[in-house]
């Protein structure tokens, strides 16, 4: 797996780092007084008066995060018992089998808990969210269509939205029987049912609240909230994953050598 600040310092240290880009200026943004992004401002929105969801963002300290996406639930994940064996299953065996790490992307909401960043784009009839994660996008239909009614499986579903007040609902489904929820394993299987509720506080920040509702493997809906940072001034970097990461056949010959 690429760890993004090991990436920049390699190309702090290149003599083509303005190819980068990773220090220009973000057009159109408020600054304050000494030029620096002014990330209090107020919400921008759209002609319509809808907030604007578009920019650069980045999954915020405070939020679950991806290593273990029930880290703040107050209470217990409400599993189903097979869900709960699985999970602790993985755990021992320091998640080998995630899909992740055989070059495969995370789904959701996984991806929207990495901590990279990630562009959303908004374009008539469709928000789109690039991923800088497994190099990863995902689009999110707001044309009023429906969910497909028998979709081919697939790791990141089928998504649909619309327009809550000022908050965007997107409702995913469609998807494969192998997504993993986090980095522990939390599973899900292909009854898995998204719900992220999109919403912009202010210019640099913005909340996304995530419901979980799988019968198959919890007992009940549970949700939770992981915030985002506006990122200014810089962009996405190429992310490359090793096809041939051989990192789950070392691991038990190192365990058996401790």
């Amino acid at each position: 797996m690429k760890i993004r600040f090991i990436v920049v310092v390699v190309f702090a240290m290149s003599t083509v780092v303005s190819a980068q880009w990773l220090k220009h200026p973000t057009a159109g943004i408020p600054r304050t007084a000494d030029g620096k992004p002014d990330l209090t401002a107020p919400t921008p929105r759209l002609a319509n008066g809808k907030p604007v969801l578009a920019g650069l963002w980045r999954p915020a300290p405070g939020g679950p995060g991806v290593g273990n996406i029930a880290r703040n639930l107050k209470d217990p994940v409400p599993f189903q018992p097979w869900a709960e064996a699985l999970l602790k299953e993985r755990r021992a065996n320091n998640s080998r089998d995630d899909p992740t790490a055989k070059c495969i992307v995370g789904g959701v909401p996984r991806s929207d808990l990495v901590g990279y960043p990630y562009r959303i784009l908004e374009v008539p009839g469709m928000m789109v969210i690039l991923y800088e994660a497994v190099h990863a996008y995902r689009q999110i239909f707001t044309d009023g269509r429906e969910l497909p009614k028998d979709p081919n499986p697939a790791w990141f579903g089928y998504s649909v939205a619309k327009w809550d007040g000022d908050a965007l609902v997107v409702t995913t489904a469609g998807f494969n029987d192998n997504v993993w929820l986090d980095n522990s394993g939390h599973p899900a299987t292909e009854q898995l049912r998204v719900t992220e509720k999109f919403v912009r506080k202010n210019f640099g920040n913005m909340d996304i609240e995530i419901t979980i509702d799988d019968p198959k493997a919890y007992t009940k809906p549970w949700t939770v909230v992981q915030p985002l940072a506006f990122q200014a001034d810089t962009e996405l970097l190429e992310y490359i994953c090793n096809e041939n990461n051989k990192y789950f056949e070392i691991i038990p010959k190192l365990n058996a050598d401790r």
